[in-house]
């Protein structure tokens, strides 16, 4: 079989995702607290075969001009979502973001292997580190530690996840009730890990799903968030700005799996797009401004600001902001927004309102089969393995992408028809 893309839909349970008038557009369905909503999203998006699905999560209100004018946030736990819309499906992945700045590793095992086990297989754990002290405060914490110290902590909550999940041997289970054996305690493995920052003694008490474990994902930008997605993560999402970034990403990364020693192609490079459709190029392109014309200006300083970490409003929004220090804050998310800006030595102000709009990611705008050739182009030039799908109206962006460009995609033979199998890791390694 030809190589295939892959899919996966960017969500969050607030009002915006990467372009920051969203919940603004007068399609636009605001349904943040209705279980039906999530459900019906989770189905349209299994309908057009997508891998999976993933809440980004946000811990803590930023500032007041996010709050204010529906900036982004996150007003829900993603956990409970990612359970109902299990129940509602078959197929599709169901990713969740938890950092390991905060919970014990045994914590986020247990959760995330209930989810796995009960969905048959198909959830996958976003792993972030956090950014800024906000968020630290809301655990009872003054500030967040270091950057290295930081993913020192998630090197070892992974590790110890990774071994309490390998605990039960195949048969451990038995449920015989004439021998009335329950489980093969010589078949359970015992964790006994003491690390720096976190340990973990005993045995596991949650069964193996279909797939093992959850498959692990990963978005780090920074040259040690890049090692750590070499070493650990099967899914690889990125925010890239132009086919060249996009490619020099790619090489990049497959480089660093295959030096910790992993098979390039078991690390999955998906870039995020925002499609937006139209009947035709002049529609499409009418849209685009349309919705682009809704972000507030106010909110881009405090994006940015929320994003790595670091109050720009100290700073004048009319110098080049490749001048900003950052020693604080989340390095690669300024890398990313520095390489999205270069090219144009933009301004704080102008690079905030960019960002704003698409958080610097290629908006993908056309027809059908116009957005279809945009896609194939990234795919087939080695600039990715796949898409972030995010959208800029809820859920018609989605609704019309599983409608209308899926099918053109499929009939391509670039994407799938049906699901390999019944568990996500199946699906990605298809």
């Amino acid at each position: 079989m030809s190589r295939q893309m892959k899919f996966v839909a960017f969500l969050m349970t607030g009002p915006t995702y990467h372009h920051h008038a969203m919940w603004r557009h007068p399609e636009t369905e605001n349904r943040f607290f209705d279980p039906t909503f999530w459900e019906t999203l989770a189905r349209t998006l299994e309908v057009g075969r997508f891998d999976g699905l993933f809440f980004a999560d946000i811990l803590c209100f930023h500032n007041d001009t996010i709050v204010a004018q529906g900036g982004q946030m996150s007003l829900l736990d993603p956990v409970p979502l990612v359970a109902m819309m299990a129940r509602a499906t078959s197929h599709i992945g169901l990713g969740v973001t938890i950092s390991t700045s905060f919970q014990e590793p045994y914590a986020i095992a247990r959760m995330l292997a209930t989810l796995d086990l009960l969905s048959g297989g198909r959830v996958a754990w976003n792993i972030v580190t956090s950014v800024g002290d906000l968020a630290a405060q809301h655990f009872g914490k003054d500030a967040l530690p270091p950057r290295n110290e930081r993913y020192d902590r998630a090197e070892e909550v992974l590790k110890i996840c990774l071994d309490m999940w390998s605990g039960w041997n195949d048969g451990a289970l038995v449920l015989d009730k004439e021998s009335g054996d329950f489980i093969d305690k010589a078949k359970l493995r015992r964790t006994e890990i003491a690390g720096r920052f976190v340990g973990g003694r005993g045995i596991f008490t949650v069964p193996p799903s279909a797939q093992r474990h959850p498959v692990i994902m990963q978005a780090g930008s920074s040259p040690r968030g890049r090692d750590f997605a070499a070493r650990y993560a099967e899914l690889v999402f990125t925010l890239q700005h132009s086919l060249a970034d996009m490619q020099d990403f790619y090489s990049e990364m497959k480089d660093r799996v295959d030096n910790a020693g992993r098979h390039p192609e078991d690390c999955a490079i998906l870039v995020s797009v925002d499609p937006i459709i139209g009947e035709t190029e002049s529609i499409a392109r009418e849209k685009q401004a349309y919705i682009n014309d809704l972000v507030d200006p106010r909110h881009g300083v405090p994006l940015v600001s929320a994003h790595i970490g670091l109050d720009l409003s100290q700073y004048p929004i009319d110098k080049p902001i490749s001048d900003i220090p950052t020693e604080a804050g989340s390095r690669g998310s300024f890398d990313v927004i520095l390489q999205g800006t270069k090219a144009s030595k933009l301004t704080l102000g102008e690079a905030a309102k960019l960002f704003a709009i698409s958080e610097l990611c290629p908006q993908v705008v056309g027809t059908p089969d116009s957005v279809a050739d945009q896609l194939q182009e990234f795919f087939e030039k080695k600039g990715c393995d796949g898409f972030i799908v995010t959208p800029t109206e809820m859920p018609g962006s989605f609704e019309a992408f599983t409608r209308s460009v899926v099918p053109i995609l499929q009939k391509r033979g670039v994407f799938r028809k049906e699901y390999p199998g019944s568990t996500l890791r199946e699906t990605i390694n298809a």
